[in-house]
This record gives C-alpha cells, sequence and structure tokens, in this order.
C-alpha cells in the first residue's frame, strides 16, 4: 500500500513529502491510521546524520498514536477502531535473555521503528511521519486515556517510558531526593513522574526563567546550575539524578551532589561525548555513572496505564507536517514548551 510520508533524501536535505510503502497486514500484524506523532530529539540526529548509519530517505516518527484499522488474522488483542501506540520499535529476536525478561529494548537485535533492517522495501523500517504503520502487535501498545488526550500522549511512547525507566528502575519514590537535569522534552516528563511517584524533586536549569514553569511542573526546588552557591547547597544530598541533557557538559558539576552510593543515569543522546568525569568523584562516595534506553513493551504499558490512572501526558505545541523543517531548528534552540506533535491529518490536507 502506497501511502503519504516526510522524509529526508540526505543529512543535508530539508524534509519533504515523499510516497512510501506499507506491508499489507500478515497473521498478527496491526494496521493503525496515525493521527499523532511526537518529534525527538533523537529524529534531528538521526535525519542529519549525526549518528552513524542513517538509510535514506529517511522517515523519522517514533512517538506513534493512533488508531486501529486492520488486523491480520491471529491477532487476538486488539479490535478495529482501538486506541493504540507504537514507540521506538518494533521487533527484536524474542530469544535472547532480555526479550525472555521483557526488556526488549535491550536486545542486540531490536528493530527501531525507523532506521532499522527489516524485509520491507526499502529493507529497513519507515517512521510515523506518515499516514499509516503496521506493526506486530506485541509491540502495540493500548493507550488508556481518552481520546481528547490523545495527541499529548503520542511524546509519552518515548519521553515517557525514557525518563519512567530509569526512575523506577532507581526506585524513585517517597523518601527519596531526586534531580532532573534539564527541563525539555525529556526532563519536563521525568519532572511530572518523579512528582508523581512521590520522590523530593529537584529540578536542574540554565536558565533563571524557567524556575516557575519547572515548579508548575511538579518540581519542589529548582537550581540554576550555573549558580555556584545554589549548586553547592545541594553537596552530597541526592539519592538518584536523572540527566535528561542532549549536550555535552560537565558531569562532574552534577556527580559531587550523590550522596554516598548514589546514582546519575544519563538518558540524553548527544551526537559528541561528554568531558569525561573525574574518577574520585566517583569512587570516594562509591557514586555510580550509569545509562538507561526507553524501556521494554511490559514496562511500557505499565507506564501508559500509570500515566492514564493520574491524568499525566506531555505538554505539547502542535504542528502541521509541513511546519516540521522549523521546528527542528527551533527544537535545537530550546524554543518549545515541551514537545512538538505533528498533527499526521496534514499529510492530506
Amino acid at each position: 500500500m502506497t501511502i503519504k510520508a516526510y522524509g529526508a533524501q540526505a543529512g543535508d536535505q530539508p524534509l519533504e513529502p515523499i510516497a512510501i510503502n506499507r506491508r499489507a497486514p500478515t497473521a498478527h500484524d496491526v494496521q493503525i491510521d496515525i493521527a499523532f506523532c511526537g518529534v525527538c530529539h533523537s529524529d534531528v540526529h538521526q535525519v542529519r546524520s549525526e549518528w552513524a548509519g542513517t538509510l535514506y530517505p529517511c522517515v523519522p516518527g517514533h512517538e506513534i498514536v493512533g488508531r486501529v484499522s486492520a488486523l491480520g488474522a491471529h491477532v487476538s488483542k486488539y479490535e478495529i477502531g482501538d486506541l493504540v501506540g507504537v514507540g521506538c520499535m518494533v521487533d527484536s529476536c524474542q530469544h535472547c535473555d532480555d526479550c525472555d525478561e521483557g526488556l526488549e529494548n535491550y536486545c542486540d537485535e531490536m528493530v527501531g521503528t525507523y532506521n532499522g533492517l527489516t524485509e520491507d522495501a526499502p529493507g529497513y523500517t519507515l517512521g510515523g511521519y506518515s499516514q499509516q504503520i503496521v506493526v506486530h502487535e506485541r509491540f502495540v501498545l493500548r493507550i488508556g486515556h481518552p481520546e481528547t488526550q490523545l495527541a499529548t500522549v503520542a511524546p509519552l511512547l518515548c519521553a515517557g517510558i525514557t525518563t519512567y525507566s530509569p526512575l523506577r528502575h532507581w526506585q524513585a519514590g517517597p523518601g527519596k531526593k531526586v534531580g532532573v537535569v534539564g527541563i525539555g522534552g525529556l526532563g519536563h516528563m521525568g519532572i511530572k513522574l518523579a512528582h508523581a511517584m512521590g520522590a523530593h524533586v529537584v529540578a536542574f536549569t540554565t536558565s533563571e526563567s524557567k524556575r516557575e514553569e519547572a515548579k508548575a511542573l511538579g518540581a519542589d526546588e529548582v537550581v540554576v546550575s550555573r549558580n555556584a552557591d545554589e549548586m553547592a547547597a545541594h553537596a552530597k544530598s541526592f539519592d538518584f539524578i536523572l540527566n535528561t541533557v542532549a549536550a555535552p557538559h560537565d558531569l562532574d558539576a552534577f556527580l559531587v551532589l550523590l550522596k554516598r552510593d548514589g546514582t546519575m543515569t544519563l538518558i540524553g543522546a548527544p551526537a559528541t561525548p561528554h568531558p569525561s568525569p573525574q574518577v574520585f568523584n566517583l569512587i570516594l562516595k562509591r557514586r555510580c555513572l550509569a545509562g538507561s534506553l526507553i524501556g521494554g513493551i511490559p514496562e511500557t504499558q505499565e507506564m501508559l496505564d500509570f500515566c492514564a490512572e493520574l491524568g499525566i501526558v506531555a505538554d505539547i505545541e502542535m504542528i502541521r507536517i509541513d511546519e516540521i523543517n522549523a521546528a527542528y531548528e527551533r527544537m535545537l534552540k530550546g524554543d518549545v514548551k515541551y514537545r512538538f506533535v505533528i498533527d499526521c491529518a496534514s499529510l492530506v490536507a
């Protein structure tokens, strides 16, 4: 089936209208008419070849929500008309230890929603900046929010699970002091989720102007990281810090804020490496510097259910598909609160 999409022909070319093909649903496939697709910073990295291995034409997008429009003969979990989502992956090996534990995101053969190798033409996956997608039912997620919130749910499929998974893994909750570095697409979800889990949340920002914004999102305290006195006041006090910043920066400034046995987890993925941290800032207090990648399918469904129960959604700015190139430039300047979401109806408007 030929459908409309937006993609880039090369790393130095803008996104533009293209036609792509989707397979007809096979036995366990779910066909989804895409209503909305969130815009992730990783879309920019991949489209512009800032990460290695981009295949062109590249159609990005992995924060996908919409309605089921067709089903394979053996699909049992979904019905036509269901509200569903697709996140950052659409396949994995299904037989390794990671897959057996519901951590398909760490499978060596995990297939990304775009730019992942597949048997479908053109030989790699094409993402959600499009009218429709066909996905095996095991990688489809059920949306429990009301339909009126559907656009604001889209970023949960990446920004939501990327922050939820490490907060759950490192046991953010009552009695824990949790820092969130950066108040953007990831960071604003980290603040909301850590607050909802019951932690004492401290937001870090480089901008004084974001102090009240962070409190409105759920932060108990806000620290301007360029203010040495504000930073020093929190030395050796954090159980956990979630670092969402996708640009190289000084990690030591935050590592020294951890308690003994505290952990800082990186989820932002810069195009070039961070400066190496000082080893003594780790070993003298048995601190950990860790990383985390999205979440497995069971945990992503758990996150969606948690957010639906508590009414948690992303703060978004809706755009038409023909505004995507301008949105990329604005996102790189931090000029969005806090996630762009494409109205995919604009592909045919």
